[in-house]
């Protein structure tokens, strides 16, 4: 039909929002929102979050109002999900055609180690911490606070990987976290019908994440496989990535609790 398609008045909420991936899904997902409308930004630093929040408005240059918000937490902790629920509680949602979460934090873990290494429980759990149980007490919290109602879509991202299906050496934290993440959000897919989930791989993305793939993995082949990619500029931008989201979410074609990859599009 050739009309532009976008996501309503909506609420949106990036974990992980104040750099890389995170920063350029809440800029384009501004461009999608109508007036009134609130993109709630959550990460652990405050000062980049406040600039993400200044380039979304410079990017609208103040033809749209909308409420963006900062969250300043720690989601690896208790107080930080508290605190993120809490924000999402003070946000009058009554007038709102649309919800989305997107679950972006995350972090790489040790990757210079075989599996054989983690001998200590602590360890691993405080990787977990961050990366699975705090995600899944988020979501629900969240799905809680914004209750369903009739005609209001309710729509969970969960940013997954290659590494959710794939066993890479050397990176057993990082596979066993998306592949976790996968499976929970399945779960929730099922018990859930009427929130649409998604795992969404962005594919191998230029970002810091990437820089300490390249650095640091303990398996020299993957090691090298990486930069490889770097150096042929094999690699995707997160423009280029986010764009296919984007059209994902306006689409709303996939199956609830599908992964869906980059180069699946």
């Amino acid at each position: 039909s050739g009309e532009r398609k976008d996501l309503g008045r909506a609420l949106c909420i990036i974990t992980g929002a104040s750099k890389g991936y995170g920063r350029t899904l809440a800029l384009q997902l501004s461009c999608l929102m109508k007036p009134r409308s609130v993109l709630m930004l959550v990460a652990r630093s405050v000062d980049q979050l406040n600039k993400v929040k200044e380039d979304v408005r410079a990017l609208n240059d103040g033809h749209k109002k909308l409420d963006v918000r900062c969250v300043q937490a720690d989601l690896e902790k208790t107080e930080g999900v508290e605190k993120t629920v809490q924000a999402i509680k003070d946000t009058s949602s009554s007038e709102m055609d649309r919800f989305l979460l997107i679950n972006n934090a995350a972090s790489l873990g040790d990757v210079s180690r075989s599996a054989l290494t983690f001998t200590d429980p602590a360890e691993v759990n405080r990787y977990l911490s961050l990366n699975v149980s705090c995600v899944l007490s988020l979501t629900a919290r969240v799905l809680q606070a914004f209750s369903h109602r009739v005609g209001v879509p309710r729509t969970v991202v969960n940013v997954s990987s290659l590494c959710a299906l794939k066993p890479f050496p050397s990176w057993v934290l990082y596979c066993t976290g998306k592949a976790a993440r996968d499976m929970m959000f399945r779960v929730l897919a099922e018990e859930e019908p009427d929130v649409r989930v998604l795992s969404y791989a962005p594919g191998p993305l230029d970002t810091d994440m990437q820089l300490q793939a390249r650095r640091f993995s303990g398996d020299v082949k993957l090691r090298q496989s990486f930069c490889s990619m770097f150096s042929e500029g094999q690699l995707l931008s997160c423009e280029e990535s986010g764009a296919k989201l984007m059209k994902l979410l306006l689409d709303d074609e996939y199956p609830s609790g599908a992964h869906v990859d980059f180069y699946e599009l």
